[in-house]
């Protein structure tokens, strides 16, 4: 198994800055949209993104929300271990909002359509974006493209693309893992 660097610290620092810059040019003040961080690993990168937000560019008013998608995934039971799900902790009303959907890796596309059924749970909003920090091209299952993206990644089925944050380990880092 071969490891190959992605983005190190600086470009992933770098790039959390520019999506910051795209979704202001967006969303201006923030009034009537929300950002929903998708469990597990979207969460993290949509709490730097807030983080940001609030602490370079003053935007306080900001409301962040955590979906869990697994029990909405079309392969959950196909699964040989049980699925253990994790918390969803959406406290607003996304009834006429404007949602952006946050997650790491944009892969088959299989966990945004989990989302998009699962947020129907919490309202119908105005419009739905996805933010994603990587977004692997050759490998979607579903026709679902990202609003705004990190990096572009041509990576075969194959290989995994891994995101590490330093808030659950050492650094910040993405790396194209070969099997």
């Amino acid at each position: 198994m071969s490891a190959k660097i992605l983005l190190n610290s600086k470009e992933i620092h770098i790039i959390l800055h520019r999506l910051a810059c795209q979704l202001i040019e967006n969303h201006t003040h923030f009034k009537n949209t929300v950002l929903i961080g998708l469990q597990p690993r979207g969460i993290f990168f949509a709490k730097r993104l807030v983080t940001i937000l609030r602490n370079d560019y003053g935007i306080s008013n900001i409301q962040l929300g955590a979906l869990d998608i697994t029990f909405y995934r079309d392969d959950f039971r196909r699964r040989e271990s049980p699925v253990e799900a994790n918390k969803t902790t959406i406290d607003f009303v996304v009834e006429d909002k404007r949602v952006v959907f946050i997650d790491d890796v944009l892969f088959s596309g299989r966990s945004i359509r989990a989302a998009l059924t699962a947020i129907q749970s919490f309202g119908r909003p105005t419009e739905i974006e996805l933010l994603v920090l990587i977004d692997r091209r050759f490998s979607r299952h579903l026709p679902i493209q990202p609003t705004y993206k990190g990096r572009q990644v041509d990576a075969i089925n194959q290989e995994k693309v891994i995101v590490q944050w330093k808030d659950n380990n050492e650094k910040d880092a993405v790396y194209l893992i070969n099997n």
